[in-house]
């Protein structure tokens, strides 16, 4: 009897020592004062182009706003996916229901690691995953910009997840694994100074890959797969292949992408659609320089097959 009391006693311990370490692992982790001391005073005028590059609007604005209402970021967009739904919050400027009252720090640990002032981990339906490769003097700017925006009471209703996903401290161990700040796609040296700019936005601001990359079972980009297109995440849906790839954009040229971007208007004079409409309309904000070197990236990271499963075809 005293060998089983004694494999009981060590596989408690075991648990705990793993409860304990879990607990360590899973921790909000805040940027360092080296970091935050790039931050700089931010000037609106440059935050203006991470904003719009950084598609504030898409989830934040309330939906089906327009014009100078799109400005107004009560929050209240329903984003339903396999884990539950997500609601995009307030981030206006109102110091009470809104993000008013953050400083520049404040918001630098939002986007760069995923952590609000309260020391909680955001869900990366926030895709601080793709903004943790941004400069720290940008997120500076972009706060300096959302000073300059309306200030619009109430708050956006909670999300909705079931469990186990409604306990944020996992979302830390998902951040040792999807969270870093290095460059998805690697160059040579000598690579065009285009096509490295394009990299910064697509990779970082523009977060398309959050959309545009397929996920696993856990809802980390398959880098891999990178901009290959995706299964919706809500919906039935698909989200194209932007890659060169077979079913991507391997017919059309670095002036058709920019072209697109600016008017929404494709090479086969179809027109946007679906959730690419906000996209598009923060795009057509940016300098043409900035929508060039996107299309430059573009034709020049890895082509990829479609990473979405095959339609099945009517039967006729």
């Amino acid at each position: 009897m005293r060998l089983p009391k004694k494999l009981v006693g060590a596989a408690l311990l075991l648990g705990a020592a793993g409860a304990v370490a879990g607990w360590f692992l899973s921790a909000p982790v805040r940027l360092d004062t080296e970091t935050l001391a790039q931050l700089g005073p931010g000037d609106a005028a440059r935050g203006k182009r991470i904003f719009y590059a950084g598609g504030c609007t898409s989830c934040h604005a309330k939906p089906g706003s327009q014009g100078d209402t799109r400005l107004q970021l009560a929050g209240g967009l329903q984003l339903k996916t396999p884990f539950g739904t997500f609601v995009p919050p307030n981030i206006s400027q109102d110091a009470k229901d809104g993000i008013g009252a953050w400083s520049v720090e404040d918001l630098a640990n939002a986007m760069l690691k995923g952590v609000s002032p309260g020391g909680e981990h955001f869900y990366p339906a926030f895709p601080y995953s793709s903004y943790a490769r941004m400069k720290p003097t940008d997120i500076a700017d972009l706060h300096a910009f959302m000073k300059t925006l309306p200030a619009v009471t109430g708050k956006a209703p909670p999300n909705a997840l079931g469990f186990p996903f409604n306990i944020r401290r996992g979302i830390g161990l998902w951040k040792r694994l999807y969270l870093g700040d290095q460059p998805v796609v690697s160059f040579p040296d000598g690579t065009p100074q285009p096509v490295l700019a394009g990299r910064y936005l697509v990779e970082g601001a523009g977060h398309c890959g959050e959309c545009h990359t397929p996920r696993d079972f856990i809802g980390g980009s398959k880098k891999s797969q990178w901009l290959a297109g995706a299964a919706a995440a809500e919906g039935s849906g698909i989200v194209p292949n932007i890659t060169s790839g077979e079913g991507g954009l391997g017919d059309w040229s670095e002036t058709d992408i920019a072209y697109y971007l600016e008017t929404g208007f494709t090479p086969d004079f179809d027109s946007v659609g679906g959730a690419m409409v906000d996209v598009q309309r923060n795009m057509a904000e940016l300098t043409p320089e900035d929508r060039a070197a996107i299309a430059a990236y573009l034709k020049a990271i890895p082509p990829h097959p479609n990473g979405y499963p095959a339609r099945k075809q009517p039967s006729s």
